[in-house]
Order: structure tokens, then C-alpha cells, then sequence
């Protein structure tokens, strides 16, 4: 299990940048800024909404922080601008289909949810530092008051 201070992941995937362009993004091409990475279950469902128009609304707090937003779902690059475009949302959301990032990063696994237990994306965020290494993590995450919970990481250098 990924842990604090631990190298994280590289990663090469499919996505959406802020201006709707379908390119890959990997980790490596953020070094020097801090990363909050975030990984959801599904674009357009409600809790998702919720967390990336929450991430959306204090993108320039981040910015101030010298850090980005990625948000990581398995849907597709084509859903992912769909879900863009309807919510105004300023940061690139990448591509997971085969969900291997997810199990990398510990946010792939059995969940309970009504009762069930079943196999699915668990919210997840991580701050990954200028130099790689994680710096904080979220698991199981609340989407309500997630993102200021995250805001306040950055800003107080956590």
C-alpha cells in the first residue's frame, strides 16, 4: 500500500487538458510543481460532480501553491469532455480504462456500498511533492468538504 514518502507511481495516460485537447499526460511532466492527484468512480454522477466542481471553484487558490489538479476516472477520454463541458471545469481529467493507475495508487479494490461488497474506483487524493515522493493522502474520501480539506494541505505546506 502506498504510503507518505513513498516515490509515486509514474504513470502515462490518455486525457483531457483544461482546453478540451485529448493528449497523454505523465507524472514525469509535472516535476517541479506538487500534484493533487484524485481519482472518482464515474463522470457526470453526482458525488463526482460535486468534488470536481469543488476542485474547479479553488483551482487558482491551488495555482497559488505551485501545484495542478489531475482528476483520474476509468471513463473515457470522450466522456471526460462531455463531463468538462457541461461543468465548466478547468483542469484535465485523464483516462484509466483497465483501472492499473488506480491499483497502483491503492484506489482500485473491494468498496461496500447499499450493503454489497463489490470491486470499483475508491475515492482517493494525493498530494505528490515538486521532487515525486506522495506527501499526504486521502482514502476513502467524503466528497462534502473534501477539496477545502485539501486546499488547506497545500497551503499549510502538509
Amino acid at each position: 500500500m502506498l504510503k507518505v514518502g513513498d516515490i509515486a507511481p509514474a504513470f502515462n495516460l490518455l486525457g483531457v487538458d483544461e482546453k478540451g485537447s485529448e493528449l497523454e499526460f505523465s507524472l514525469k511532466s509535472f516535476s517541479g510543481k506538487r500534484v493533487v492527484l484524485y481519482f472518482y468512480p464515474r463522470d457526470s454522477t453526482p458525488g463526482c460532480t460535486t468534488e470536481a466542481c469543488d476542485f474547479r471553484d479553488n483551482l487558482a487558490r491551488v495555482k497559488k501553491t505551485n501545484a495542478i489538479i489531475l482528476g483520474i476516472s476509468p471513463d473515457s477520454p470522450k466522456s471526460h469532455l462531455r463531463f468538462q463541458e457541461k461543468q465548466n471545469l478547468n483542469f484535465p481529467l485523464l483516462s484509466d480504462p483497465d483501472k492499473k493507475i488506480a491499483e497502483l495508487y491503492g484506489a482500485y479494490g473491494e468498496k461496500k456500498s447499499f450493503g454489497k461488497t463489490t470491486l470499483g474506483i475508491i475515492r482517493s487524493t494525493f498530494i505528490i511533492d515538486a521532487s515525486g515522493k506522495v506527501e499526504k493522502i486521502w482514502r476513502k474520501v467524503k466528497v462534502k468538504g473534501h477539496a477545502s480539506e485539501v486546499l488547506l494541505a497545500l497551503e499549510n505546506g502538509e
